[in-house]
Formats: structure tokens, sequence, C-alpha cells
């Protein structure tokens, strides 16, 4: 049977694709053969990252359209902040991408972060392997951009953009050393407003102790994503750091940050929150934290 989807999915089967990330997501008994039997197709992953409000979604809209022009197939992963109590995602129409879900080179899944703290989804490693076998040339991942989602999407993209907004200034000026590590792209959207420039020129004085770790400055682009403005070059700015980092070390980064991960998820399998939720209730006042995982 999964020989069958795999199949199907290469074949471009949407629908099997589809089909296979619930598989996946629900952790269908066998959905491992499925996974063990995935070429590896080497696919490029662009990640999309950056504060709630940066316009991350209508940057991805407009770079889709990008690709589209370029007779490209593209998958996109959305990564939307879930309820606390069903865990579902509170964010799955994306309405601004609505433009793209029945065009035939391109497929969007939104996925809930199911109260990962890293703000992505626990699958997404797996799911963006799926895709990978799937006919598409890039996959892109949009983050949810809350928790260390920001970081994580290091550990799974080939190529990290970084999206903000000129009103982020005193942000930026007290970013953590870790965003300013992982962009392999800056972005500045929103770059009508009034302190775009100087906003900028900062952003670039303050990566510049930073070009000598990269052999390649990090590119500063300016897109207003609501008029289409800029898009162009963020597309050819991938494009130049995709050809340019394809094979160095960092694939090798990549491959060990998801195997820790997947390491890490595999040992946790048999924990069950509901069962810790009963012990908890059922020790009452007496509860102590520490004492409790201790003898788990």
């Amino acid at each position: 049977m999964w020989q069958q989807y795999l199949h199907q999915i290469q074949q471009g089967n949407i629908k099997a694709l589809a089909r296979c990330i619930s598989l996946v997501e629900n952790e269908v008994s066998g959905y491992e053969a499925l996974l063990q039997s995935l070429p590896d197709s080497g696919k490029p992953v662009i990640g999309i990252t950056g504060p709630p409000g940066a316009g991350k979604s209508t940057l991805t809209d407009a770079l889709i359209g990008t690709l589209v022009n370029e007779n490209k197939k593209v998958g996109i992963l959305c990564i939307d902040p879930s309820s606390p109590f069903n865990l579902g995602a509170l964010l799955g129409d994306r309405i601004r991408m609505s433009d793209w879900y029945n065009h035939p080179n391109v497929f969007i899944r939104s996925l809930a972060t199911r109260g990962s703290l890293g703000g992505l989804h626990p699958k997404i490693i797996e799911i963006s392997d799926l895709l990978k076998a799937a006919p598409f040339d890039y996959i892109i991942i949009e983050t949810v951009g809350v928790g260390q989602s920001e970081i994580e999407i290091a550990g799974l993209a080939d190529t990290t953009v970084v999206v903000v907004v000129p009103e982020a200034g005193d942000e930026v000026q007290t970013m953590k050393a870790g965003l300013m590590e992982i962009a392999d792209i800056f972005v500045v959207n929103k770059a009508d407003r009034p302190g775009a420039d100087l906003f900028v020129q900062n952003l670039r004085l303050m990566l510049a102790p930073a070009f000598h770790k990269k052999d390649i400055p990090i590119p500063v682009i300016k897109t207003i994503a609501l008029q289409k403005k800029g898009i162009r070059e963020l597309y050819d700015g991938i494009i130049a750091h995709i050809n340019h980092h394809r094979f160095n070390e960092k694939r090798s980064w990549l491959l060990a940050e998801k195997t820790y991960f997947l390491i890490q998820q595999k040992r946790m399998m048999d924990i069950n929150k509901d069962e810790i939720k009963n012990k908890i209730e059922a020790a009452g006042r007496d509860f102590n934290l520490y004492r409790f995982i201790q003898s788990y």
C-alpha cells in the first residue's frame, strides 16, 4: 500500500499527497514504512519567518506568483497557531493565498502547531520530506512567527528568509543573536512606511560584523508585498543563495538537526500527556513537580 502511495505522490497525485500527510500527522500504523521508502530528492526548502504582522503570508503569496510565472511547481506548508483546547489551526483559511488553492502548479497545506512549544508542527520534518517526493521545484514553509520558530526553521530550510517591518526598529536593536545568525536573507516589508530607508541602513550596519562568518553578505531586500514590489529581487536573492549553497556544510548540519529532533520525538512516544494529567490530579496538593519527573 505504501509503495503505491509513494508512486502516486511521485506522479503528482495531489489527493494521494494530502492523504499521506494526514496519515503521517495522525501516526497511522505503518506510516514509518512510507517515510523509510522516500528517496533523497534534494529539493530546496525555503523558510519564511518573522514576527506576527510582518506580512509573511502576503509576501509568500506574492512569491508564489513569481514562481508560477517562472513555470515552477511549488508546495507550501503554512504553520498556524493552534487552539490550546482542540489543537486545531486558528488561521487555517489562509485567505491571503486563496488565489492559488486550485492552481495546478501550487499545493498549499495549513498545519497547526498542535501545542509545539517551538511554533513548528511536530511532524514538519516528515511532511516536508513527503512534499520533496512530489514533483515540486521548491518547498516553502511559512512559520507562525512565535516562540522559537524563527530559530527552529533554520534546522529545516536550505534558505531562511526573515521578514521584518520598519516599525521593528527597537525590536531589532535587541534582536537575539540567534535570529541574526540564522537569516540568509532579510526582508524589510511594508517599505513604503516612514523610516524604512533608515531602518534598512541600520539593519545593514548591524549585520556588518556577521559578514566574516559568511562567504557572502546577508542581503537586505525592501518589499511592499501588497503591491508586489521587490518580490522579483527577493526571488533572485533566494535562487542565488540556493545555487551558491547547494552543496555545502549546511546540509550536514541540517540533517544532524533533523536527526536529533526525530530521535527525541521517538524516545518521547511513550509519554502520554493525558496520563500525566490524571496522575497530577490524583496526587492532589501533595504533588511535587520535581519528584514526579524523577520518578517518571
